[in-house]
């Protein structure tokens, strides 16, 4: 006997069907429907509202074997199969991130294929495998962030086994696992919550109708998110959440989602006996989200941090396009590594409007803001989705893995960045429904153009090229110079965890100097400078010290007080007695 419920406000009566039969459901006054029905530990099931005769999956289903418009089906992990009983967790701070697509991370694109890859992570010397959404979308292939049915994990990748299996297989290696989850918005194919409550509200954000957090009956759409973010945690042993674009989630209750979700998730690690992470993705420069609770922030552990991306790419690449306008001076670079944000209540020309608020460095660690060089948005939202590698030499490549890595910040790799994949990361959807495919291929287009890009070569997201094209080669490691670039990213790496300096989250204890002519900057962290000529000529830097890391020979003067670096180089030089 298995008890069905669902929580539906709005009809007034449903049923449900399971492995063909009909069965009436009984109503509580708080909106919930329930069913005592006999049912095979695998039985499929679907909800029928009023006189509808369309079922319709579960807004909890477990798994979805037929896809998002199809019956849901009854699945519970089979917990002999887990074999990381003696996995205590891995904290964030100290740790690096490396970014995946499962899809694309691999030629079979499945969690099975990505478990064959674990290795090469852990011989790079990451620490967690933070996994792009996986829960169920329409079609085939997708980034993930057109996701519908919360609870689900997409059959193409392997369903819910299948990430069981590489969770597994990431504990036993030491990784952790953060799952990208988006509660922000819904996707636009398989969407059914609205028939069954007041799941959305009537306001709009960048991708559609808002997510109902404060309005009438929203307390079970907050139960809702909440309840599928800690089964990540309980059931699949996930280790962290990665909370997509947050500043999209409307709440004007006097305690946040995010706070309570906070809560929720230091009450469930406690229990757990491990460490549980909750890292936003907020464009705010908002400093609240990750300061604790006790000093009235939502107590989130950590936030990505745009700026320094930004600020990096802009000085390396030269490019000042869009977004990056405000960025690209030394002196950004310099005052972005120094207290985290460049706009912390400056004024934004993008925005036309003054933005962020300062981080209070005294009281809050770098290895709270998350910093990276690429990430699946600023490759993927670029016209054509190429990556640095084709418009940067290996030198720049490097010189930005130096800023990121040798940094006090949490730092992030994109798959295949550490090699300088040559393959893009473009922009792919399959919507089975033709009007939505045109609509999405079409507003991609006219996306690009207002943001002064060239629409020509942009490719159309629902072409299986697309995604083919989008598929990491992994031949590219052993030939140069990827090759090369995979050995300086292994030797960046491996000294962060040699040098406690490199991990030391307080910027309090870096310093930085530059030279906005010369084209050069050096962080000071302890006994370490890493020093980086962005510019194609040499420069001679005033700072000297024993190399122990770098890209191209440095020299030094006699005096060993300065240091000549060759174009678009950097080196790590320790000044230690």
């Amino acid at each position: 006997m298995h008890t069905f419920e669902v929580w539906a406000p709005i009809p007034e009566s449903v049923s449900v069907e399971v492995d063909g039969r009909r069965h009436d459901m009984t109503p509580s006054p708080d909106g919930w429907w329930r069913a005592d029905v006999d049912a095979s530990p695998d039985s499929r099931y679907a909800f029928l509202l009023d006189d509808s005769d369309t079922p319709l999956p579960d807004p909890r289903s477990p798994r979805q074997p037929d896809g998002v418009h199809s019956p849901s089906q009854l699945h519970t992990l089979d917990e002999s199969l887990w074999t990381d009983s003696r996995w205590t967790g891995r904290q964030l701070a100290g740790s690096v991130v490396y970014e995946l697509h499962v899809g694309t991370f691999t030629p079979e694109g499945t969690f099975a294929a990505a478990v064959d890859k674990l290795d090469h992570l852990v011989a790079l010397g990451v620490d967690f495998v933070e996994l792009m959404p996986v829960n169920g979308f329409n079609g085939t292939h997708n980034w993930g962030y057109d996701g519908v049915l919360w609870y689900t994990v997409h059959e193409g990748y392997g369903g819910p086994d299948g990430l069981q299996t590489l969770v597994d297989a990431c504990h036993a290696r030491g990784l952790g696992v953060v799952l990208d989850a988006v509660y922000n918005h819904l996707g636009p194919s398989g969407n059914y919550l609205d028939r069954y409550g007041p799941y959305l509200a009537q306001g709009a954000n960048t991708w559609g109708r808002s997510i109902n957090l404060d309005g009438p009956d929203s307390g079970e759409v907050r139960r809702y998110i909440i309840d599928n973010a800690l089964r990540w945690f309980r059931e699949f042993h996930i280790d962290a959440l990665r909370l997509d674009a947050v500043h999209a989630l409307v709440d004007h209750t006097a305690t946040h989602l995010l706070e309570d979700l906070a809560i929720e998730t230091r009450r469930l690690s406690a229990h757990l006996r491990r460490p549980l992470t909750l890292i936003a993705e907020s464009d705010l420069n908002d400093p609240r989200l990750i300061t604790s609770r006790s000093a009235g922030g939502c107590g989130l552990d950590a936030q990505w941090d745009d700026d320094v991306h930004h600020a990096i790419h802009a000085a390396v690449s030269g490019e000042r396009q869009g977004y990056y306008g405000d960025f690209g001076s030394m002196a950004c670079l310099a005052d972005t590594l120094r207290q985290g944000w460049f706009h912390a209540g400056t004024f934004s020309t993008f925005r036309g409007r003054t933005h962020g608020r300062p981080l209070d460095t005294r009281r809050t660690p770098a290895s709270s803001l998350v910093t990276y060089t690429c990430t699946h948005d600023q490759i993927g939202n670029r016209a054509i989705g190429d990556r640095p590698g084709t418009y940067l030499d290996s030198g720049q490549l490097a010189v930005k893995a130096a800023l990121v890595l040798c940094s006090p910040f949490t730092p992030m790799l994109f798959m295949g960045e550490e090699w300088g994949a040559s393959t893009p990361f473009q922009f792919f959807t399959s919507h089975p429904e033709p009007e939505l495919a045109r609509a999405t291929a079409e507003g991609r287009k006219a996306e690009f153009a207002e943001h002064g890009w060239s629409t020509d070569d942009v490719p159309d997201p629902q072409d299986p090229e697309t995604f083919e094209r989008s598929k990491l080669d992994w031949d590219e490691l052993v030939r140069e110079p990827h090759a090369r670039l995979l050995d300086c990213y292994r030797s960046l790496l491996h000294l962060r965890r040699e040098r406690a300096e490199l991990t030391d989250p307080w910027l309090e204890n870096l310093s930085v100097d530059y030279d906005e002519a010369g084209q050069w900057i050096v962080v000071h962290r302890g006994a370490l400078r890493i020093a980086c000529n962005l510019g194609a000529e040499p420069v001679t830097v005033p700072v000297g010290g024993s190399p122990v890391l770098w890209w191209e020979p440095p020299t030094q003067d006699e005096t060993a007080s300065a240091t000549v670096l060759p174009g678009h180089s950097f080196v790590v030089l320790d000044s230690s007695p």
